[in-house]
């Protein structure tokens, strides 16, 4: 995956790709002293348009407050203009926004109030996170032998770069044993999420995605619940176990990274017919028209670059 572009936004200012450069001393790098935000612009008839900006520069914002910055030097709104100049003259059409909040300060303190906070933010061309087959065929995916975080041992509502250890070591382990995507339990044992991906059970018709509390509130799975309650479908957030994963009609994850991608099979038991199921092809097929500008229902989720 080819992550290159024209200029990247170095605190307050576009600097060409290859000079967008930090001090190997910097904290951020040897304690993953910050947090970030994935976010996707998309290709529509009025040019490319970023799905729900407002919203992720707000989580953005949050999660800085969440895991301890103070006196961010940044607003939502200057953040937002940030993100749609860095995104208009690097050209792409479609592109993955990564906007990154970091401790600016040398590796001698763990304390935030000894550094600042700084700014940056790159975009680049990004098709399927998960592989070109997934969207039809989903993927296979395993339990992980690794727990998501307890919500007091690492802020959970916060996009926390060190957090995602936690998803590489998941996610390296499952795709060494075969599998694509790794599903994680929550200290009770119970579903959390994917390594970079919210999950949600369908049965019976009905929909349910786990509870909010030791899980990233994902803005995709914001997007899901509207779309599948405007389907008309029931969608309940209630804990989930790992053995109703296997008994489940179809099981979808999805994220900013993923989009909507089914999981075809679980610790080796087919999921459904053991291919996208007709539920989750439906609710793929009004996000991506959501997402393109297509469908007017959900175009106040769109703001377009030009």
């Amino acid at each position: 995956m080819g992550i290159e572009s024209k200029y990247i936004w170095m605190d307050g200012e576009l600097v060409e790709y290859e000079k967008a450069n930090i001090h190997f001393l910097t904290g951020a790098l040897h304690y993953g002293a910050g947090v970030f935000e994935g976010i996707r612009a998309y290709q529509t008839d009025k040019g490319p348009a970023v799905f729900r900006l407002t919203e992720h520069v707000e989580r953005l914002i949050e999660s800085a407050e969440i895991f301890g910055f103070r006196d961010l030097p940044f607003t939502v709104e200057s953040v937002t203009k940030a993100i749609l100049e860095t995104t208009r003259v690097n050209g792409f059409m479609e592109c993955y926004i990564r906007p990154l909040i970091y401790f600016n300060a040398g590796t001698a303190t763990l304390n935030l109030d000894d550094g600042k906070a700084s700014l940056g933010i790159a975009v680049w061309e990004w098709k399927n996170y998960l592989g070109d087959d997934a969207l039809l065929k989903g993927v296979r995916a395993n339990v992980s032998s690794f727990t998501r975080h307890h919500p007091n041992i690492s802020m959970t509502k916060s996009k926390i770069a060190g957090n995602y250890v936690n998803s590489i070591l998941a996610k390296t382990e499952s795709v060494r044993l075969g599998f694509e995507e790794a599903i994680l339990l929550d200290p009770q044992g119970y579903v959390a999420e994917c390594t970079g991906e919210n999950l949600f059970v369908v049965r019976r018709g009905k929909i349910i995605t786990p509870a909010s509390a030791p899980i990233l509130e994902g803005i995709t799975r914001h997007s899901i619940f509207i779309i599948a309650r405007t389907l008309g479908y029931e969608v309940m957030e209630q804990p989930v176990s790992r053995d109703q994963l296997y008994i489940a009609d179809e099981v979808f994850v999805c994220g900013t990274a993923a989009e909507v991608i089914g999981l075809n099979e679980i610790d080796f038991r087919r999921i459904g017919n053991g291919a996208t199921g007709p539920i989750t092809r439906e609710i793929q097929m009004v996000f991506r028209d959501a997402v393109h500008g297509r469908d007017t229902e959900y175009e106040h989720w769109l703001t377009y670059v030009n």
